[in-house]
């Protein structure tokens, strides 16, 4: 090949070059999305675990609400107050209070408190477990499998199945929600991270089929709601709630208690 061919063909590859780059960059000027400043900033004040336990589809969704005013500045529950001061500070408002929170199973029929209805042989796995005869082996309907479904969710260690029933850790829960939504018998709820006195049963049984499967179980006697002094207890389908907003932390509900299930 001379080197007139050989110059013309480098002409035309560079040449080709030089136009593929000035395209792409005006295109890149043109079709450009425009990020917003404050969205970006409060999405890397965010944890970015993309739990969910928000409400929204990962961090980026709850950066996005928050800058739209669709969410408020502390709705992460896995940042907690510390994320919840550099959001209200990037948005130049006040931080306020931030209620930490924690997750809490409402069972406490351990192996050696509850009965067993039948041997399960069955995949280890709380959902599939559910489906069997009377909603599992465990002779309450309503109580914890002890499969762990809670603990594959749970993306902080903080919570484990102990002596046959799921058992959360406090220190280390971020109330993110996810052990809530993975166990089919609705036994897990979000609650103040400072309320002392919680009932940890769910039964609806009446108090006779509550006492023959399990030895600690609540049996709706409202002896606890008799006792309170601030309608903070009450007792409704035969199981007791307490009311972390009205309870005061007294103590009387779980000395009156019979069962001291109220922990």
């Amino acid at each position: 090949m001379s080197i007139t061919g050989i110059l013309v063909a480098a002409l035309i590859v560079g040449g080709t070059g030089l136009f593929i780059g000035v395209f792409l960059g005006v295109a890149g000027k043109k079709f450009a999305v425009e990020v917003d400043e404050t969205e970006q900033a409060i999405l890397e004040a965010l944890p970015g675990n993309n739990c969910g336990g928000c409400g929204y589809a990962g961090c980026s969704g709850l950066a996005a609400a928050i800058t739209k005013g669709e969410a408020p500045h502390n709705r992460c529950p896995v940042g907690g107050a510390p994320v919840a001061e550099k959001i209200a500070a990037i948005l130049g408002t006040d931080a306020g209070e931030t209620v930490r929170q924690t997750a809490f199973v409402k069972c406490a029929g351990t192996c050696g408190k509850a009965k067993q209805a039948y041997d399960y042989t069955g995949i280890e796995d709380c959902v599939m477990a559910s489906q069997m005869q009377n909603g599992g082996p465990k002779g309450c309907s309503f109580g914890c499998l002890g499969f762990g479904n809670c603990v594959k969710a749970c993306q902080f260690d903080a919570i484990h199945v102990v002596d046959g029933i799921a058992v959360v850790d406090p220190e280390k829960c971020k109330a993110c929600g996810s052990c809530v939504g993975a166990c089919p018998k609705r036994l897990i709820e979000i609650v103040p991270y400072e309320q002392k006195h919680l009932v940890q049963c769910s039964s609806k049984d009446k108090g006779k089929d509550v006492m023959s499967v399990c030895s600690v179980g609540c049996i709706g006697c409202k002896m606890c709601e008799k006792v309170c002094e601030f309608q903070a207890v009450t007792v409704t389908g035969n199981i007791a709630h307490i009311d972390p907003e009205k309870c005061t932390n007294c103590g009387k509900c779980a000395e009156k208690c019979p069962k001291k299930i109220i922990k």
